[in-house]
C-alpha cells in the first residue's frame, strides 16, 4: 500500500481573490515602453504607476481611496524630458518617490498627503550622472537616504540623497545592469547583467567579491537577496526555457535548485515576501501569479499554488505587509495592470475562522523608520532594519514627513587630494514643509517651498506696496504736465486765429510764449521721465 505525505505548512491553503470593479482602478494609460519593468509601486499611502505622457515622462499617484475610473486630465509627476523607466518609493517616507528615466536623470518626489491636484513639475532634487538612459532604481533596506541606480551605461552609482551626493560608482560591469538587491543589513549587493553573470559586490567600497554564470539564455535575469542569505533567481535557458534557480553567496556557480517552469517570452520578475518566506513568480504578459515558499528542507523552494485570471498583465506591485489587512489574515495584495487600463486589486488570504490577531502569519514587519543614517551606514555601521508587531493594525503618521537636502558637490568631482572641508564649497538647500505649508501644499499639489522668515516675507511685501505708490504718484504726475502743455498749445492758437498773421508786435511775443511753454512741457516731461527711471529714448 503506497500513500503521499503532504508537506505541513500554513500557507499550503494560500488562495488569491481579485476585488470587485469598482473597487479598483480604471482608465489609467498604462507606459507602451519595452523596457523589462513592473511600471508600479504601492505603499501604504499610495499607488503609482507610470503612464503614457505626451513631450515627457511622467507617472500617475493615486491615493488607496481614489477608486473607480480615474479622469483622462488627472495630475500627474511630469518633470522627466523622457519616458520615465522605473520608480521606487523610500521604505521610511510613505511620501518620497524616486524615478529613472530615459533623459539619463534621477528626480526624488515629495507626494503631499491627500495627493495631487495639480501637476507635480519640481522635484525636491535631480540626481545626475548617468549619461544614458536609467532603468533601475532601489532604495535601501535600512539606511536613510540611500539610493541606488543603474543605467544603461553600465554604471552602478549609490547616492545619499540627503546632500544630493555619490557615495560609490561601481563601474566594472561590462554590460547593462538589468537588476540588483541589497541583502537584508544592506551589507551586500547582488547584481545580474546582460552578460548573463550574477555578481556580488560591497556595495561600500565597490568590491567585487564573487561572481558566476547566471542563466544561459540571452533574455533578461533578475536576483534578489532572500532574508537569510540565499539568492534568488529568473531567467532563461539555452531553449528559451522559463527557470528559477536557488544558489548560496559563497557558491554562486553551484545552484542548489534549477528548476525549468515553461516556454514564454515574459521576463518573471520574483516578489519577496520576507515575513512568510513567500516568493511571487509575475511573469510579462502572462496570466497567471505562481508563488512558492522557501524553506530548509529539500526540494528547499516548495511550489504552492497559482493565481489565474484572464488578462494578461502590463505590470504588478506589491504592497508592503504594513498595508494589508490582518483582520482578513491577508498575507499579501498585489496591483496588477492589464493593457486595457484597468489596475486589478488582488487579495491573497489564509483562510481562518477565527477573527483573532493570527501571531504565526504575521510575525514582527518592517517599520518605516531608519536604522541607521546614509553617513553611518558609508562608515562602515550595518542594522538590521527596524521591525513592529502589526497586532492592532498598522495606522500611518498623520504628517507627512519632509526630505530635507542639503546640496554638496559631487564628491567625484573633487581635485586629487584635495583638503579641506567639502561644506565650504557646497551650496546648502533646504526644503522641507513647517505646519503652514504643508496644509498649502496638500490643497495645492504643489512642491515643497523654500523656508522664509516672516520678518523677510513682510519686508518684501512693504517695498513691494512703496514700490506700486511710487508709480501711481509719477504717473499722475506725468499726466497733469501734459494736460497743462496742451492746454497752452489750445490757447496760443487761437489768440493767432483771432488777431491774425499780421497783427503787429503782439504775434513775435505770442510765438515766444508758445516756444516757452512748448520748452517747459519739455522739460516737465523730461523731469518726470528721470523720476520714474526711464530716458528719453524710452520715452519716444
Amino acid at each position: 500500500m503506497s500513500f503521499r505525505v503532504v508537506r505541513s505548512s500554513k500557507f499550503r491553503h494560500v488562495y488569491g481573490q481579485a476585488l470587485k470593479r469598482e473597487q479598483c482602478y480604471d482608465n489609467i494609460r498604462v507606459s507602451k515602453s519595452s523596457w523589462d519593468s513592473t511600471f508600479c509601486a504601492v505603499n501604504p499611502k499610495f499607488l503609482a504607476i507610470i503612464v503614457e505622457s505626451a513631450g515627457g515622462g511622467a507617472f500617475i499617484v493615486l491615493p488607496h481611496n481614489k477608486v473607480g475610473r480615474i479622469a483622462a486630465d488627472h495630475p500627474l509627476v511630469g518633470g522627466h524630458k523622457g519616458p520615465v523607466l522605473d520608480i521606487a518609493w523610500c521604505p521610511h517616507n510613505d511620501n518620497v518617490i524616486a524615478s529613472g528615466s530615459e533623459d539619463c536623470v534621477v528626480k526624488v518626489w515629495q507626494i503631499p498627503d491627500g495627493g495631487l491636484s495639480r501637476t507635480l513639475t519640481e522635484p525636491v532634487v535631480d540626481l545626475v550622472f548617468h549619461q544614458r538612459r536609467v532603468g533601475l532604481v532601489l532604495w535601501h533596506p535600512s539606511a536613510l537616504n540611500v539610493l541606488l541606480t543603474a543605467g544603461s551605461d553600465n554604471q552602478v552609482v549609490i547616492w545619499n540623497v540627503g546632500t544630493g551626493e555619490i557615495l560609490v560608482h561601481i563601474d566594472s560591469h561590462p554590460d547593462i545592469v538589468y537588476s540588483a538587491c541589497f541583502n537584508w543589513d544592506g551589507s551586500k549587493l547582488v547584481t545580474t547583467c546582460k552578460d548573463k553573470k550574477i555578481r556580488i559586490y560591497d556595495p561600500r567600497t565597490a568590491e567585487l567579491e564573487s561572481e558566476a554564470m547566471c542563466h544561459e539564455g540571452s533574455k533578461a535575469t533578475r536576483a534578489i537577496f532572500l532574508r537569510h542569505g540565499l539568492i534568488f533567481t529568473t531567467g532563461f535557458n539555452r531553449s528559451s526555457e522559463r527557470q528559477y534557480s536557488l544558489r548560496a553567496p559563497d557558491a554562486l556557480n553551484e545552484p542548489i535548485v534549477m528548476v525549468e517552469l515553461d516556454t514564454s517570452n515574459g521576463i518573471m520578475f520574483p516578489l519577496y515576501d520576507a515575513d512568510t518566506n513567500m516568493i511571487y513568480l509575475c511573469g510579462k504578459g502572462d496570466s497567471v501569479i505562481r508563488y512558492f515558499e522557501v524553506t530548509p528542507e529539500p526540494p528547499f523552494v516548495h511550489y504552492i499554488n497559482t493565481f489565474q485570471t484572464t488578462e494578461p498583465q502590463r505590470g504588478i506591485g506589491l504592497m508592503p505587509k504594513r498595508g494589508c489587512d490582518v483582520t482578513t489574515c491577508e498575507v499579501a495584495k498585489f496591483y496588477r495592470m492589464n493593457n486595457n487600463g484597468l489596475c486589478q486589486v488582488i487579495s491573497m488570504t489564509v483562510p481562518r475562522k477565527s477573527d483573532l490577531f493570527q501571531e504565526d502569519l504575521y510575525p514582527d514587519t518592517l517599520a518605516e523608520d531608519a536604522a541607521t543614517t546614509a553617513e553611518e551606514w558609508i562608515d562602515g555601521k550595518d542594522a538590521d532594519p527596524l521591525t513592529f508587531s502589526l497586532k492592532g493594525g498598522y495606522v500611518s503618521s498623520s504628517a507627512s514627513k519632509s526630505l530635507s537636502v542639503n546640496k554638496k558637490a559631487n564628491i567625484l568631482n573633487k581635485p586629487r587630494g584635495g583638503g579641506g572641508s567639502s561644506g565650504a564649497a557646497s551650496s546648502s538647500l533646504s526644503i522641507g514643509y513647517n505646519a503652514a505649508a504643508n496644509n498649502n501644499d496638500a490643497s495645492e499639489g504643489g512642491p515643497p517651498a523654500a523656508v522664509l522668515s516672516e520678518k523677510d516675507l513682510r519686508s518684501i511685501q512693504d517695498e513691494i506696496r512703496k514700490l506700486k505708490a511710487i508709480i501711481v504718484k509719477q504717473e499722475n504726475r506725468i499726466r497733469a504736465l501734459e494736460a497743462k502743455a496742451n492746454a497752452g498749445n489750445g490757447d496760443e492758437t487761437d489768440a493767432r486765429n483771432k488777431n491774425g498773421s499780421g497783427s503787429g508786435p503782439s504775434a513775435p511775443a505770442s510765438a515766444a510764449a508758445s516756444a516757452s511753454d512748448s520748452k517747459a512741457s519739455e522739460s516737465a516731461k523730461d523731469h518726470a521721465s528721470t523720476s520714474t527711471g526711464a530716458t528719453p529714448q524710452d520715452e519716444d
